[in-house]
């Protein structure tokens, strides 16, 4: 019996270090911007390994450079209220849940094999929490760390701060990251001369970057980046 006890506190040890040494990265991200994310780091080992090189582009640059579209046209498409929540939209959490068991529901009534497609219902902050820390894996244990990190995000480094880490780092095509390596890499410009146009095209393409970057004539990426550019001016910044 103490062996298990013991056993426990080790575990209870082990993992309370885990969340001190996250904390502790995050706080220093409120003066330094983090080098790599641990989804570019499994998509740069991806990357190596299937094509024996490395196609890489990504420039960091202040939020201040970054066109106020392209972060009105973020918020507006994935996380409408991101300046006024906690870093947890549950209300967005809970239609995503129920919307989630009707699809399983209908495919098990089906006896269909094919996994019904998954809504997520994660918030800016929530998205770079998984970026930043975690695996792609969906688990309830991983979930439960990602709201972990997502409060400590909140607490420790504000919403602009996030907005621009987030805006710096996420996945805009194959090897492509950051807001200035995708607007460069798609209209040979600057982040920070980015038209409302341009701006909600990059956004529609941020659920499936690689798809959009091989099909750019898509005529669902053109109508839904009207769409959003149309909301644009909807959208409230930090």
């Amino acid at each position: 019996m103490k062996a298990l006890w013991r056993w426990l506190a080790l575990c209870a040890l082990a993992l309370l270090c885990l969340q001190l040494y996250f904390i502790g990265r995050i706080a220093l991200m409120a003066v330094l911007s983090p080098q790599s994310t641990a989804f570019q780091r499994s998509e740069a080992w991806r990357i190596t390994t299937d094509k024996g090189r490395l196609p890489w582009a990504q420039e960091w640059v202040p939020y201040a450079q970054i066109s106020d579209n392209l972060k009105r046209a973020v918020i507006a498409s994935e996380d409408d209220g991101f300046s006024s929540h906690d870093g947890v939209d549950w209300d967005a959490l809970e239609k995503a849940w129920a919307k989630n068991s009707k699809a399983e529901a209908r495919a098990e009534q089906k006896g269909t094999t094919k996994p019904p497609k998954v809504v997520g219902g994660s918030t800016i902050t929530q998205q770079l929490a998984k970026n930043l820390f975690l695996s792609g894996e969906r688990t309830l244990l991983r979930k439960g760390q990602e709201f972990v990190l997502t409060f400590a995000l909140e607490l420790l480094l504000g919403k602009q701060r996030i907005l621009e880490i987030y805006l710096n780092s996420v996945e805009w095509g194959e090897g492509v990251f950051g807001a200035e390596a995708a607007a460069q890499h798609y209209f040979h410009k600057p982040a920070a001369k980015l038209s409302a146009y341009e701006a909600a095209r990059l956004v529609v393409m941020l659920p499936r970057p690689k798809y959009f970057e091989k099909t750019p004539n898509s005529a669902y990426l053109s109508g839904r980046a009207g769409v959003i550019a149309a909301r644009i001016g909807d959208a409230r910044l930090p």
